[in-house]
């Protein structure tokens, strides 16, 4: 909304503002987080000690994530939807399986802009029997955001929700990612990710 000369009102700049300086937080909080699980372990680190080194109390800290696993899982959601763009924006003549692997660069490009902490990152995760839960749910929305897509590619009618085929299709995708993933942590990185989901997909085709 704007006023009489064009220039936004305070009600239409103030909730862009707001937004903004929550994911500031937000990112700043869970950049500390992460250093302490990887400093202390998961489990050994409090919420305590998260909110008195971001500078919050620990009601506000919980006003930006609803649990502890969240800290660390909070980007899942926004990575899921790019993930499911770069599915949508793969060519139509493109194979249901091929355009899963691509869209699955999202992550490996993450992956290779900073190998020594998403290493640090994946080796957590797969070590906390909680995290490890939390992350199952949040692929299970990947599933949902992406099922559509290859519903589309399959020709699947949108009358018939009980065809598995565009499900178990994401669901194999996501499951060979897991594999790779939990490979790449077991050498330590001394093979790419990239060429861990390549094989672990590629299993499927050969």
């Amino acid at each position: 909304m704007t006023d009489s000369s064009g220039t936004p009102t305070r009600s239409a700049v103030k909730p862009g503002l707001r937004e903004r300086m929550r994911a500031t937080i937000r990112a700043e909080v869970t950049q500390v987080a992460l250093r302490l699980f990887i400093e202390q372990g998961f489990d050994r680190t409090t919420v305590d000690q998260i909110a008195a080194e971001a500078g919050l109390s620990r009601a506000s800290l919980f006003r930006h994530f609803g649990t502890k696993e969240d800290i660390v899982l909070v980007d899942l959601e926004a990575i899921g939807r790019q993930i499911a763009d770069a599915l949508a924006a793969r060519p139509d003549e493109e194979r249901p399986w091929e355009a899963l692997r691509r869209a699955f660069d999202v992550l490996t490009r993450m992956n290779e802009a900073e190998p020594d902490q998403t290493l640090s990152y994946l080796r957590m995760l797969q070590d906390t029997p909680s995290l490890r839960a939390r992350h199952f749910e949040k692929q299970l929305r990947w599933q949902e955001m992406m099922a559509p897509e290859i519903a589309r590619r399959l020709g699947a009618s949108p009358d018939r929700p009980e065809d598995p085929r565009p499900s178990a299709l994401v669901a194999a995708a996501l499951a060979c990612l897991d594999a790779a993933s939990t490979g790449w942590v077991a050498c330590a990185g001394a093979v790419p990710l990239t060429v861990l989901l390549d094989r672990a997909m590629g299993a499927f085709t050969d």
